[in-house]
């Protein structure tokens, strides 16, 4: 009978003796879940908080260690979160069960935030609105573009990804973001896009393709409420801004 026993649940190499975890991982587990339970996230740090999602994927292992050369690669727990699956999966340790659990929870976060959106007067509720945004776009590391789709009562009907690019360009087709605001009966449209560098100012050809879309979607008797650009920490307007 081997003192440590392989299984395809520990990917990083499991750590048990005779069959049982050790006790001082046990009760490590044990004391994170209690903290967490009795004072919740906001005062644990985002290596503890990782370990909690990793227990279930790595349920025999001590996994502060992956926990932290997870932070150490893409800087903080939002950006573990919304790291592509091939990226993560090339993070030594990591295997299926890691990156499904990661990718569970950020679908989890997505959902919640577009849970408080959808369905809503947009006008009324733009912070949750922005706070979607973010949490769906503002640690890609591609661009990714979006519209927000609104009937005549600015009530969010629809929220569909139109293209995803590059790290500093994505293709965007103003016919098709009005032929789809015609599809499905919108009155107004929102674009959302992205910045990876982290820096939310429009580039000359963010504004172009803007214009381009307003000037369509007026032909067409629909409005162009705004342009949000998402960065890493902060969002651009293009109507506060005065683009629009």
């Amino acid at each position: 009978m081997p003192l440590f026993e392989a299984d395809d649940d520990d990917e990083a190499g499991p750590i048990t003796v005779g069959g049982r975890l050790p006790s001082y991982i046990k009760d490590h587990r044990k004391r994170l879940r209690t903290r967490f339970l009795e004072g919740g996230a906001q005062a644990m740090p985002d290596y503890e908080i990782l370990e909690l999602v990793l227990f279930r994927a790595i349920p025999r292992q001590d996994v502060k260690p992956l926990a932290r050369k997870l932070l150490d690669v893409f800087g903080d727990f939002n950006r573990v979160l919304s790291a592509t699956p091939q990226r993560l999966m090339a993070v030594p340790g990591v295997g299926e069960a890691v990156m499904a659990e990661l990718k569970i929870v950020e679908a989890a976060a997505q959902r919640l935030a577009r849970a408080r959106v959808m369905n809503q007067p947009v006008l009324s509720s733009w912070d949750a609105l922005v706070d979607y945004c973010h949490t769906a776009m503002a640690h890609r590391e591609t661009e990714h573009f979006r519209v927000l789709y609104l009937d005549r009562k600015n009530t969010l009907i629809a929220d569909e990804e139109q293209a995803r690019g590059t790290v500093d360009h994505v293709p965007v087709y103003p016919r098709e973001v009005v032929k789809r605001a015609l599809e499905l009966n919108a009155s107004a449209l929102i674009l959302v896009h992205n910045h990876p560098s982290g820096d939310p100012t429009p580039s000359q050809a963010d504004i172009t393709m803007t214009m381009q879309i307003q000037d369509a979607a007026q032909a067409l008797g629909l409005t162009l409420h705004d342009h949000l650009i998402i960065g890493k920490e902060r969002e651009l307007s293009f109507r506060s801004r005065g683009y629009l």
